[in-house]
């Protein structure tokens, strides 16, 4: 069991979307997931620019960017 399973949010620690939160929806190999987020494009990222947080949300593989928002808002 991974840290980036589908449903692990995370923050983003690079790029022009440094801070913001995100949720991974999809696991590429043992480098890259697939994330989005309100505010996020869905996009591959590095794990190593991810900080993963305690909290999952309920979502499914390959979820879009309003699924991701709904759960994000649904769990807090």
């Amino acid at each position: 069991m991974s840290a980036y399973d589908v449903g692990r949010v995370c923050v983003k620690l690079t790029g022009r979307e440094a801070g913001l939160r995100c949720v991974v929806v999809d696991v590429i190999d043992r480098n890259y997931v697939v994330v989005a987020g309100p505010g996020l494009r869905k996009r591959r990222a590095n794990m190593s620019h991810l900080k993963p947080l305690d909290e999952v949300v309920e979502v499914k593989r390959g979820a879009g960017d309003e699924e991701v928002a709904a759960a994000l808002g649904r769990g807090g």
